[in-house]
């Protein structure tokens, strides 16, 4: 038959036929392309036999057999000049009608969940009963007309087959049956045995491919469901890729203007994409000098044609931050290699650029204060020091330590202690300005860089500014914050030629600074190098004698001054060094401190001290000295509760010795600290009164017990015209109306005795009556029993200073020749006059220009020891001020004076 034949020749025509409905279009990606897929050019035609349009099985162009029908038999008279016989004009009105309802089966087919067989039998109502019949009603036509042969009925039929199977090209149980029940119509009439079994062996393979070709068909409509939903969802995920601004997607034509570009670009342009379609590609972006690279790569890609890939380039958007795009694309080219422009795909880069330069701001600059950090001020310093121009390689180098900032960590927290340096930042950047940068190294460690040459002078005034502005009381949660800062200075080239050098000598510089006192300046110095390792040494020496034991705790007995009984003792801390022997307290607890070694030791003090009073009288006190660090501890309480325990001694026997330092930071953990210290019942002493940051208003809600008067205040208070005295009055009168006992430290002589007690001070601690003892020596003096007696001078007399100097002294118009050999402010030893009667006032030229007045107190032999009627001024070290050269000049008494001298 000619069914397969005609299937072959009406492939093409099938989908211009029957066209199935066509599923969305996806964006490719392509595979020489990096980034996301892009929106194709255009979508090529469907391949022929399309399976979707094969799963239906009756065309829509089966109406046209009607014409046909009606053709046939209207040639069929023509050419045999007869009519149909009267049976056979339904059979040609039937086969004439039911293709002219196509459109009605087709419909019938077509709608949803349509079961098979109904639509096989629509199939065969439609296609296989008007074939039958056109072929039974041409063949009985034919056999009813005589002397016509079948020749010119074949021709008709085979054309009417042909057609049919055009008209069913790709629905092949269609074409099966129309074949076949065209020529079964034919074989009914006029067929023999031979043709009917031909008609079966053809059925049979028809019915064979009909169902291979379902099965086929199915499996094609599988595929393509596949094809199609694959399709869908890459459709959804680039739509959602664009609408969520993850991307976006552009395309030009040859010429380089806009062919496509995803809304998202529109909308952020401020464009309607009408409005872009046929602009330059370029004007999406701004290409300008701020970004030459940008835009060479750009254009150099562009006109050369060559694929480029994650592109930076800033979009030339109104928005006022910059926004930056990453922008891939590739050319393409039809299948005759001719360019028909670029395609690609975009992406906001902003944020990436945003991240990435705030990692390099956290890679220079200290994310708390906002100062360049250790690893910026190093690369600024070795630029200078790297400089081409020796002259630029000038620079000096400041290295600042907060003084006390860790008491304000340990007391108010680290968000307090943050906030502190936050302000500490400010402040020193206000004050250097710019003469140099500042940078924060670390915890309360910050760095000024003094570029070009600076005279010592100058940076001293800037030290001293420095260290002036950054002691002011700050504000912090309002809580009144005082700390110091201490500076270390090295210049370049004198203290070092390189980074790590100068850095080196600076820090040394700044040791140096703390040790002197803290809150000053320090610049290097060579010998500095040999106290940084004496400090060294002494540091691990520290912690070897906290290990070993090498501490030890000596008791300076305090005496109440009405009845000169002893009340307690002040425990002092002694370390006799292995080899440089007993060392001062004021040169190793500060190392102790910062070395962090100042808690350990402050608890080995308070366990000792304790275990020694436990072998002593109820009625004897120990005090101990607790520094500012120890008491910003919160587990001081918990320490101090242990030792006592351990020692079962009662809490009141403990005295606690505090400085004014700790309320610097008038915080809650203060307060708090003195209720937990109460609440164990120990007492507690304010040491030192006076001489640190005083302020009244604590004293209101602090619970002291004493008041303890510092030694300077009694120094010297005995001296005419001191106003020692009057501050120890005042101290005494506001003690006592608090309800405050008061010991005055330091008096060594009986008038400064004198005068305490008769200025109403409680206790008394000093020299006067003794020294500080060792454990022993005290429990042997307690053995003796309570009571103390005061020994030793009765007035204190100044300093003196050795010295072997000629010097001439006149008395009564004649002059006599003498040598000095101790003087202090107030008087001298002078030898070579022999027997001077006391009383004796002399004219002494001590040096060129200095003439003072003298008088004779004493005399033995040669020697005689005079007082000078007016103090000689002293110099900042504490020495006679007569060594440079003055204008003469006459320290001369008043007459009543000398005459009181003279009596």
């Amino acid at each position: 038959m000619n069914a397969s034949r005609a299937e072959s020749a009406a492939q093409d025509d099938t989908e211009r036929q029957d066209p199935a409905p066509e599923p969305p279009r996806a964006r490719r990606k392509p595979k020489s392309m990096k980034g996301p897929p892009v929106r194709p050019r255009a979508a090529g035609p469907r391949p022929a036999g399309n399976p979707v349009a094969a799963h239906y099985m009756i065309p829509r162009e089966w109406t046209l057999m009607a014409p046909l029908f009606a053709a046939a038999f209207l040639l069929t008279g023509l050419t045999t000049m007869s009519l149909p016989a009267h049976w056979t004009l339904p059979m040609v009105a039937v086969s004439i009608i039911l293709p002219g309802l196509t459109r009605y089966f087709v419909g019938f087919e077509r709608s949803e969940a349509r079961p098979l067989w109904q639509r096989y039998a629509a199939m065969v109502a439609l296609v296989a009963v008007p074939m039958l019949l056109f072929g039974l009603g041409l063949a009985y036509w034919i056999e009813c007309v005589p002397k016509v042969s079948w020749t010119n009925a074949l021709g008709e039929l085979v054309i009417v087959a042909s057609i049919g199977s055009i008209v069913c090209t790709g629905r092949l149980p269609a074409l099966v049956a129309a074949n076949v029940a065209l020529w079964s119509g034919v074989a009914i009439i006029s067929g023999t045995a031979g043709t009917f079994v031909t008609l079966a062996a053809g059925l049979t393979v028809g019915v064979i491919a009909v169902v291979r070709q379902s099965g086929l068909d199915r499996a094609a409509a599988a595929r393509q469901r596949e094809i199609e939903r694959a399709q869908v969802r890459a459709e959804e995920i680039l739509n959602e890729y664009e609408q969520t601004g993850q991307g976006w997607f552009w395309e030009t034509d040859r010429r380089g203007g806009i062919a496509y570009v995803s809304p998202t670009v529109c909308k952020l342009l401020g464009l309607g994409s009408d409005e872009l379609v046929g602009r330059p590609f370029t004007e999406l972006f701004i290409l300008d000098a701020a970004n030459k690279d940008g835009e060479r790569t750009l254009n150099f890609h562009l006109s050369a044609r060559s694929s480029f890939s994650d592109l930076a380039v800033r979009a030339a958007t109104d928005e006022e931050e910059d926004r930056w795009w990453s922008v891939t694309g590739r050319p393409i080219y039809d299948h005759f290699n001719n360019f028909l422009g670029f395609r690609g795909s975009g992406s906001d880069l902003t944020e990436k650029r945003r991240s990435e330069e705030h990692a390099s701001r956290l890679a220079h600059y200290d994310s708390l204060t906002g100062l360049a950090n250790r690893l910026q001020m190093s690369l600024t310093l070795e630029k200078i020091l790297t400089a081409r121009n020796h002259e630029h390689r000038n620079c000096a180098v400041f290295l600042l330590d907060l003084d006390r900032f860790k008491q304000v960590n340990d007391t108010m927290g680290h968000p307090a202690g943050d906030a502190l340096l936050k302000q500490v930042a400010l402040r020193l950047e206000r004050t250097v300005d710019q003469l140099g940068r500042v940078g924060r190294l670390g915890g309360d460690e910050f760095q000024v860089i003094l570029p070009g040459r600076n005279s010592r002078d100058d940076l001293a005034a800037l030290a001293l500014r420095v260290i002036e502005n950054l002691s002011q009381p700050y504000s912090i949660d309002g809580h009144r914050v005082v700390i110091g800062a201490s500076v270390g200075i090295a210049i370049s080239p004198d203290d070092g030629n390189n980074s790590e050098e100068l850095i080196r000598n600076a820090d040394l510089a700044l040791y140096a600074a703390k040790d002197g006192g803290r809150g000053r300046h320090h610049f290097y110095a060579q010998d500095l190098h040999s106290d940084a390792e004496e400090r060294r040494l002494l540091e691990q020496d520290l912690r070897d004698a906290l290990t070993n034991g090498g501490f030890e705790l000596y008791y300076q007995p305090v005496v109440h001054t009405t009845t000169e009984r002893i009340t307690g003792f002040e425990a002092l801390l002694r370390w006799n060094h292995p080899h440089l022997g007993w060392m001062s307290p004021a040169k190793f607890i500060p190392i102790a401190e910062d070395a962090g070694l100042i808690g350990p030791i402050g608890e080995w003090a308070l366990r000792t001290a304790c275990a020694q009073m436990a072998q002593w009288p109820d009625s004897v006190r120990v005090a101990v000295n607790v520094s500012p660090l120890q008491f910003a501890n919160p587990a001081l309480p918990a320490i101090v509760t242990h030792a006592l325990a351990q020692a079962q001694i009662h809490p009141a026997r403990l005295e606690l010795e505090i400085t004014e330092s700790v309320f610097l930071n008038d915080s809650q953990g203060t307060d708090a600290m003195f209720a937990a210290l109460k609440r164990v019942g120990v007492r507690l002493a304010l040491d030192d009164f006076g001489t640190g940051y005083s302020s009244l208003g604590y004293l209101k809600k602090a619970p002291f017990d004493k008041i303890k008067i510092d030694q300077s205040f009694v120094r010297g208070a005995t001296i005419a015209g001191s106003r020692n005295g009057a501050i120890i009055s005042s101290i005494v009168s506001l003690a006592e109306a608090l309800g405050m006992e008061t010991t005055a430290e330091g008096v060594e002589t009986l008038d400064e005795l004198d005068l305490v007690r008769a200025l109403g001070c409680s206790h008394v601690q000093g020299y006067i009556y003794e020294q500080p003892l060792s454990p022993q020596k005290a429990s042997m003096r307690l053995a003796e029993g309570l009571g103390a007696m005061a020994k030793g001078p009765r007035s204190a007399r100044a300093q003196r200073q050795s010295m072997l100097r000629k010097v001439t002294l006149e008395h009564g118009g004649e002059k006599y020749q003498g040598t000095i050999r101790n003087i202090s402010s107030s008087g001298a030893l002078v030898e070579g006059l022999w027997n001077v009667p006391p009383g004796t006032i002399f004219q002494i030229a001590l040096g060129e220009g200095v003439l003072v007045t003298a008088t004779s107190r004493w005399s033995k032999d040669d020697r005689m020891g005079v007082e000078f009627a007016t103090p000689l001024p002293l110099d900042e070290s504490g020495r006679i001020a007569i060594l440079s050269p003055q204008p003469v000049r006459r320290v001369i008494a008043d007459p009543a004076q000398q005459a009181r001298q003279a009596g």
